[in-house]
C-alpha cells in the first residue's frame, strides 16, 4: 500500500501539471481563433444559453452527439415520424450551430421532400415554413456566411415563387396574410419603419425621457412592452386605441413601429433598412410576393460575399426580377388577402430589369443574344406598360428602343402604331373566332382588372381592344363575320362576368358599365343633335 502512495501522488501530480499546461494551450487557442476571425466572436457573445452551453462544456464531444442525432434524423424520416425529426434537427443545429452546409440541407429537406408528402396545401406550407425558420436560425448563428443567404432566397424563388408546387398559390396567400397583419397595409412607408427602433431596448433609448411609457402601459392592463406586444400580435395588428390616447402621436407611433419592426424580425428574419434599400435599387417591390424575399435574399448574400459579388445571386436578382415585371403586384379584393388574388405587372421594376440586360451587353459585346434578348423585353416591357395605362413609360422605353436598334420596327412608327401593330400582330390572320376571342379576352381582363380596382390599366386593355376590334371590322367587311359593336361587346361581357364575381366586384364593374353607358348616350345623342337611340 506504501508502495502505491508515491505512484499516485506522481500521476495526480502529472494530470495537475497537465491540466495546467491546457489551460495556457486552450487560451492561446482561443486568442488565434479570434485573431483569424475563425469563428463569429457575435456569435459566442449573443448565442442561446444551451448553445452556449455546448459549444464550451462539451468540446469536441458535440461532433459525435451531432452525427449520432443525424442517424436518428434519417431513420425518423424513414420512418415518417416528421415532427420528432424536426426537434432533432434544431438539436444539431444547437450541436453544431457552425455547420452552414447541416443546416442547409436541413432545411431544403423540409421545405422540399418532406413538404411534398402530404396533400393539403396547409401541411405543405407548415413544412416549408419549418425549413425556413431552419434557415433563420442558422443565420442566426452565422451572419457572414453568403451561402445561407443564396440557397433560403432559392426556397423563395423556386419553391414559392415558382408555379411547379399544386400548392403554390396557398404558399402566396401565406405570405401575404402575414405581412399584411406585420405591417397594417400593403405598401408601408418602410423608410419610417427602418428610422424606428428595432427593438424593446433601443425604444427605451430613443422615447424621450419625460414618458412615462411604463405607467401607461399598466394603466392599459400591460404589465410591459413585451406584453403589449403579444397582444398586438395576438390581435392581428391593431395597436389599442387607448394607447394612442394616452401617449403623444409622435410616441404612440414610434411604439407601433417599433412592434411591427420586431415583428417581422421574429417571423420573417426581415429588416426595415435592408428592405427600403432593396426598393431604392430596384423599384418598388410588393412585398407580399415571394420574389421580393428572393430578391432581398440575394441581396443579403452578396453583401456578404467576399469580394462584394456573386454570380448565383446576380442571377436571382434579375430573374426575379423579369418575373416581378410580368408578375410583380398582387392585387385582391377588399382589404384582406384571399385566394382568388391576381397578379399583374410591376411596371416600377422596369429600369432595373432593362438595366440588368445592358449590363449582360457590356460584359458580353460580341454575343447576339444578349442584344435580341434585350430588344425583345423592351418591345414586351412597351406593350405591358400601354396595357396597363403607363402611357408616358411605354413613350420612355420606345424612345430608348428606337435609339439602340437601327432595325427594330420601333424606328418606322409612331409610338402609338407600334404598340398597337403589336398586339394586331396577334390576330392578323385570325378568322372571325379567334378574332373574337382575343378581343373578349381582352375586355374580360379590364372588367377583372375594374373589379380589382386598378382602373388604368382596365383603361389601357379596353383600349387596346377597341384598337384591335376596329383593325379586325376594316378589314373583315363580310357581313355575316362583322363582330358586334364593340360597346355591346363590352356590356354583354361585363353582365356575364358580375355573375361569376364576389358582390364587391360585381359592383366596380357595374359602376362602370354605367358610366360607359352614360357616354355612349351623351356620344350619340351628339351626333344625331336630337334623339338619343339606347343600345342594348
Amino acid at each position: 500500500m506504501e508502495n502505491r502512495r508515491p505512484m499516485f501522488l506522481t500521476a495526480l501530480i502529472a494530470g495537475l501539471l497537465l491540466l495546467l499546461g491546457n489551460t495556457f494551450v486552450q487560451k492561446m487557442l482561443d486568442e488565434n481563433i479570434k485573431k483569424n476571425k475563425l469563428i463569429d466572436e457575435q456569435f459566442i457573445d449573443g448565442a442561446p444559453p444551451i448553445v452556449a452551453f455546448s459549444t464550451q462544456a462539451l468540446g469536441g464531444f458535440r461532433g459525435l452527439l451531432a452525427d449520432a442525432l443525424w442517424l436518428r434524423a434519417i431513420n425518423m424520416q424513414e420512418k415518417g415520424h416528421y415532427f420528432e425529426m424536426v426537434q432533432l434537427a434544431s438539436w444539431i443545429m444547437k450541436l453544431q450551430p457552425k455547420s452552414t452546409a447541416t443546416a442547409a440541407y436541413l432545411g431544403w429537406n423540409m421545405a422540399y421532400n418532406i413538404s411534398v408528402t402530404y396533400s393539403m396545401p396547409e401541411d405543405r406550407w407548415r413544412w416549408v415554413n419549418k425549413g425556413i425558420e431552419l434557415y433563420h436560425e442558422a443565420l442566426a448563428y452565422n451572419p457572414n456566411d453568403p451561402t445561407l443567404y443564396k440557397e433560403l432566397g432559392w426556397i423563395y424563388q423556386h419553391k414559392l415563387g415558382n408555379i411547379l408546387d399544386d400548392a403554390q398559390r396557398y404558399y402566396k396567400y401565406q405570405i401575404a396574410m402575414r405581412m399584411l397583419k406585420i405591417t397594417g397595409v400593403h405598401y408601408p412607408d418602410w423608410k419610417a419603419l427602418a428610422d424606428s427602433p428595432a427593438d424593446f431596448r433601443a425604444l427605451r433609448r430613443a422615447l424621450p425621457k419625460d414618458t412615462n411609457l411604463y405607467e401607461i402601459l399598466e394603466k392599459n392592463n400591460f404589465a410591459s412592452v413585451e406584453a403589449l406586444s403579444q397582444h398586438f400580435r395576438q390581435t392581428g395588428g391593431i395597436f389599442p386605441e387607448s394607447l394612442k390616447t394616452a401617449l403623444k402621436p409622435e410616441e404612440a407611433g414610434m411604439l407601433e413601429n417599433t412592434l411591427r419592426v420586431k415583428w417581422l424580425k421574429d417571423v420573417f428574419a426581415l429588416e426595415p433598412g435592408v428592405i427600403h434599400e432593396v426598393n431604392s435599387k430596384y423599384g418598388e417591390l410588393d412585398w407580399f410576393l415571394p420574389e421580393s424575399f428572393a430578391i432581398y435574399w440575394a441581396y443579403m448574400g452578396i453583401r456578404h460575399s467576399p469580394k462584394r459579388t456573386d454570380m448565383d445571386c446576380h442571377r436571382m436578382i434579375t430573374q426575379s426580377l423579369q418575373v416581378i415585371f410580368t408578375n410583380g403586384r398582387m392585387l385582391f379584393v377588399g382589404k384582406t388577402p384571399n385566394m382568388d388574388f391576381l397578379l399583374v405587372p410591376n411596371i416600377s421594376v422596369a429600369d432595373a430589369a432593362s438595366e440588368s440586360y445592358l449590363k449582360a451587353i457590356e460584359d458580353n459585346p460580341k454575343v447576339p443574344s444578349f442584344r435580341h434578348a434585350y430588344e425583345n423585353f423592351m418591345s414586351r416591357a412597351i406593350a405591358t406598360m400601354y396595357s396597363f395605362g403607363q402611357y408616358s413609360k411605354a413613350k420612355e422605353y420606345f424612345d430608348k428602343l428606337r435609339k439602340f436598334s437601327k432595325t427594330n420596327g420601333a424606328r418606322y412608327m409612331s409610338f402609338d402604331r407600334y404598340v398597337i401593330k403589336s398586339w394586331e400582330e396577334e390576330v392578323k390572320q385570325a378568322g372571325y373566332k379567334q378574332a373574337q376571342d382575343f378581343i373578349s379576352g381582352l375586355i374580360v381582363r379590364a372588367c377583372i382588372l375594374l373589379g380589382y380596382g386598378d382602373y388604368l390599366a382596365a383603361e389601357g386593355h379596353l383600349k387596346i381592344a377597341e384598337s384591335i376590334y376596329k383593325e379586325f371590322t376594316h378589314r373583315m367587311d363580310v357581313d355575316r363575320l362583322k363582330l358586334p359593336p364593340f360597346r355591346q361587346m363590352k356590356a354583354e361581357i361585363a353582365q356575364a362576368l358580375m355573375q361569376s364575381v364576389s358582390p364587391e366586384m360585381a359592383a366596380r364593374i357595374r359602376g362602370q358599365i354605367a358610366a360607359d353607358a352614360l357616354k355612349g348616350a351623351a356620344d350619340e345623342k351628339e351626333k344625331s343633335g336630337n334623339k338619343v337611340s339606347g343600345e342594348k
